[in-house]
C-alpha cells in the first residue's frame, strides 16, 4: 500500500469549537490513526455563554457541568437552595426518573441545562438522553439545551440522531439558531458525513439561518477529508468574504490544512502569508500544517526556511515539527539529511514509535533502494522501537514489488508469530506476499483473521484477490469477488475488468462477463469505446441476444458495421422473434442501411409462425414507411405463404410497395 495513504499528507483536524487543547509540546503520536502526526489545535475561540434565557449566540461547545455549590452567593433565597438541592439530588441519583420526579418540578430550562452537561462530560449516555427526553416533555428547554445535548451525541458517534433531534425541532427561531446549527453540523462533520452537512448547511440558510465564523470554521474542517475538499473550500471562503466575516487563526489554519491534504502547496504558503499580512501571528498549528503542504513535493529549501523562522519566533521545534520536516526531506530524495534527522529525534527521546522509520523507510524502498530499507527496518527491530504493524506492512510491500516474493512471505510469518494485531493496511500486505508466493492456504487465513476482527477489506483487498484469483483461472471466484467489491462501493479498474470479461466469456459464463461490463459501465466512469463491441462478440456466444440488442440499442455508435451486421443477422435467426421488428428499428435509426437480407430473414421467420401475423404486417408497413422495398425473392415467399397471414391484406400491402418502389 502507498505509504502516502498510510502516513498522510495533513493533520487530523481538531474542532475549532472544542474547550481543551493537549500540552504544546506533547510527544505523544497515535500511530493507528494512519497519519504522519498532527499538528497542535489551532488557538480555540472562547465559547459565548447562553444566558438562562437561551438567546445569545453560543459556540455550540458544551461547557463543564458547573458545581452549583461553587459560585453561589452567601445569603441564598430559599428558592436558590431548593434549586442546588434539586441539581444535586438529579446528578447523584441512581434512579433518574425517581430523582426528576421528585425534584424536576423546581428547576428551570437553565438549571436542568447544568444537570444535562454534568451527565454528558461523564459520558452518562443514557442518563442523558432521558434527561433531555423528560426536560422535553415538560417544556423545559431552551436553546442552550439543544445545542448542548446535539453536541454531546454527536460526541458519542451518533450523528443520525443528532440530525433527527434537530429536525424535530418545532420552533423555527431555536431551528435556525447559529448555536443550535453548529452544534449540529459539527456532529455530521466529526462523524465524516461531510456532504450531508453541506446539505443540511444550505437547507439551515434556506430557513433563515445566519452563519457566523464558526459554522464556517466547522465546515471547513471537513475538507480536509473529502475529496475535491479544495474546491468545495474555496467555496465556503467566498461566502465568509462575501457575509463580510472576519477570518481568523482559526480558519486559516484549517485552510493551510486544507490546500496541504488536497496538495496544493502554493495556495497553502499564499494563505500562510496572507494571514501574516493580516496581523496575525502564525503557532505551531499553523507552522506544521505548512510544512505537510511542502511535504507534497518535497520543497525542503522551504521548509529549512520556515524551521528558521520558528526559531526565530522562539517557537520550540517538537515532535511534530520535527517529525513532519522529515517527510519533507524524504519526499525531496534526502535520504542523507533524513538519516541525519531520524538520528536526532532519536537523540530527543521522539523516536520511540515506529512513524519517523516509516516514513524514511518508505522513501527508500519506493526509490529502489530496498537493501538499506530493511537495513533499517533491522536496525528499528533491534532497538525494540515500538511497533504498530506500519513498518511490516511497507517492507512487506516493498519485497513484493521487488519480486523478493519468500522474502516477503518470511516477514508476513514473522509478523502473524510475533503480533496478535491486525488493521487492513498489514493484512493487505500480507495478502499480496501469500498471493505472490500462491499460498491459498494462506490467503484463506488471513481473510478469516480479516473477519474475525471486523475488519472491512478495502479498494485494496479487492484488487489484490481478484488479481491472484485471475493468475490462479478460478474466473468464477474472481467474479464473485467484484461482484461484493462493487456492492461495497469500492471503484472497478478497467484493465482488471477486461481482463476478467475475456476469460469468463473464454470459460463459457458469459452471463457473469456481461455482469462485469455492465458494473464497470454504471460505475459513473468513461470507459473504452472498444469495450462495447468486445462484449458483443461475448453475449453473441453466449446467447444472450436481449442483453445484445440492449447493448447494440446504446452504445451502436462504437460498434463497427461489420459486427453489427453480426449482430441483427444473427438475432433475425435466433433471437426473440417479438423483438425482431424493434431490433431492425432499432439499427436504421442508427443510421445502418438494412440489407435486404436482413428483411428476408425476418419475414421467413414470421412465416414460420403464422400467429405472429401481426408483426409481419406491421413490419411490411414500416418498410414501405422508410423507403426500403421488398425485392422479388422475399416477394414471392410472401405470396406463396399469402393464405397463412389474409391474401388479400398481403396483397394490398405488396401493391403499395411495388407503387412506392416506382415513384423511387
Amino acid at each position: 500500500m502507498e505509504v502516502s495513504f498510510v502516513l498522510g499528507n495533513g493533520f487530523q483536524p481538531v474542532s475549532c469549537l472544542s474547550t481543551t487543547r493537549p500540552a504544546k509540546n506533547s510527544k505523544h503520536i497515535t500511530a493507528t490513526t494512519f497519519a504522519t502526526p498532527p499538528p497542535p489545535p489551532p488557538p480555540q475561540r472562547v465559547a459565548t455563554r447562553v444566558p438562562p434565557n437561551g438567546t445569545e449566540k453560543h459556540s455550540g461547545a458544551p461547557r463543564n457541568p458547573t458545581n452549583v455549590t461553587r459560585n453561589l452567593p452567601k445569603n441564598l433565597s430559599a428558592s436558590r437552595k431548593a434549586r442546588e438541592s434539586a441539581i444535586t439530588d438529579i446528578q447523584d441519583s441512581t434512579e433518574l426518573a425517581s430523582a426528576l420526579s421528585r425534584s424536576g418540578e423546581v428547576l428551570k430550562a437553565q438549571d436542568l441545562n447544568i444537570v444535562l452537561r454534568h451527565f454528558g462530560k461523564l459520558n452518562r449516555w443514557k442518563d442523558l438522553s432521558q434527561l433531555f427526553n423528560w426536560m422535553r416533555q415538560h417544556g423545559k428547554t431552551n436553546i442552550a439545551s439543544y445545542s448542548s445535548y446535539i453536541k454531546f451525541v454527536g460526541r458519542d458517534s451518533n450523528a443520525t440522531k443528532a440530525v433527527e433531534i434537530y429536525n424535530s425541532i418545532k420552533d423555527d427561531s431555536t431551528k435556525t439558531n447559529v448555536s443550535v446549527c453548529n452544534s449540529t453540523l459539527y456532529c455530521l462533520i466529526k462523524s465524516g458525513k461531510f456532504e450531508s452537512g453541506l446539505k443540511l448547511f444550505n437547507q439551515m440558510k434556506q430557513a433563515g439561518l445566519v452563519p457566523d465564523i464558526v459554522t464556517y470554521s466547522t465546515l471547513l474542517s471537513g475538507c480536509t477529508k473529502v475529496k475535491g475538499g479544495y474546491i468545495k473550500a474555496m467555496e465556503l471562503v467566498q461566502e465568509i468574504k462575501c457575509r463580510s466575516l472576519q477570518m481568523d487563526t482559526v480558519i486559516y489554519g484549517t485552510l493551510i490544512s486544507v490546500c496541504a491534504s488536497n496538495n496544493q502547496r502554493e495556495e497553502a504558503d499564499k494563505y500562510f502569508n496572507e494571514m501574516k499580512s493580516e496581523g496575525h501571528s502564525p503557532n505551531v498549528f499553523h507552522y506544521s500544517s505548512l510544512l505537510n503542504a511542502y511535504a507534497i513535493d518535497g520543497s525542503y529549501k522551504k521548509a529549512d526556511a520556515l524551521i528558521e523562522e520558528m526559531r526565530s519566533a522562539g517557537i520550540e521545534l517538537n515532535k511534530i515539527i520535527l517529525t513532519t520536516q522529515l517527510k519533507v526531506y524524504v519526499k525531496g530524495g534526502l535520504f542523507d539529511k533524513s538519516r541525519e534527522l531520524l538520528d536526532q529525534l532519536q537523540a530527543l527521546g521522539y523516536a520511540e514509535d515506529e512513524m519517523p522509520y516509516c516514513l524514511l523507510m518508505d522513501g527508500l524502498a519506493k526509490s529502489g533502494k530496498v537493501p538499506e530499507a530493511k537495513s533499517l527496518f533491522d536496525e528499528m527491530k533491534q532497538k525494540e522501537v515500538k511497533n504498530d504493524g506500519f513498518s511490516y506492512s511497507i517492507m512487506i510491500s516493498a519485497l513484493c514489488r521487488s519480486g523478493l516474493i519468500e522474502e516477503a512471505k518470511q516477514l508476513a510469518c514473522e509478523f502473524e508469530t510475533k503480533y496478535d494485531k491486525y488493521d487492513v493496511v498489514i493484512l493487505n500486505s500480507m495478502l499480496c506476499a501469500y498471493c505472490r508466493s500462491g499460498e491459498m492456504e494462506n490467503v484463506m487465513k488471513t481473510m478469516k483473521k480479516m473477519d474475525e476482527s471486523s475488519i472491512s477489506p478495502d479498494w485494496n483487498t479487492f484488487h489484490i484477490l481478484i488479481k491472484y484469483f485471475c493468475k490462479e483461472k478460478l474466473y468464477l471466484l474472481a467474479y464473485r469477488t467484484m461482484v461484493d467489491m462493487h456492492k461495497k462501493g469500492h471503484q472497478l479498474e478497467e484493465d482488471l475488468c477486461v481482463f476478467l470479461i475475456h476469460h469468463l466469456g473464454k470459460t463459457g459464463a458469459h452471463a457473469e462477463a456481461f455482469s462485469v461490463y455492465s458494473m464497470l459501465k454504471y460505475s459513473k466512469r468513461t470507459i473504452n469505446k472498444t469495450l462495447h463491441e468486445k462484449i458483443l462478440h461475448t453475449l453473441l456466444a453466449g446467447g444472450l441476444f436481449k442483453d445484445a440488442y440492449v447493448l447494440v440499442k446504446d452504445n451502436a455508435k462504437y460498434i463497427s458495421e461489420s459486427a453489427i451486421r453480426k449482430f441483427t443477422t444473427t438475432f433475425m435467426r435466433k433471437g426473440n422473434i417479438n423483438l425482431i421488428n424493434d431490433v431492425i428499428k432499432s439499427i436504421h435509426s442508427s443510421s445502418y442501411k438494412i440489407d435486404q437480407d436482413i428483411f428476408h430473414m425476418a419475414i421467413s421467420r414470421y412465416i414460420e409462425q403464422p400467429e405472429k401475423k401481426e408483426l409481419l404486417l406491421h413490419l411490411l408497413q414500416w418498410m414501405r414507411g422508410q423507403g426500403y422495398p421488398v425485392d422479388s425473392s422475399t416477394r414471392n415467399l410472401i405470396l406463396e405463404n399469402a393464405e397463412l397471414f389474409g391474401r388479400n391484406s398481403i396483397t394490398e400491402i405488396l401493391s403499395k410497395h411495388y407503387a412506392a418502389s416506382k415513384r423511387f
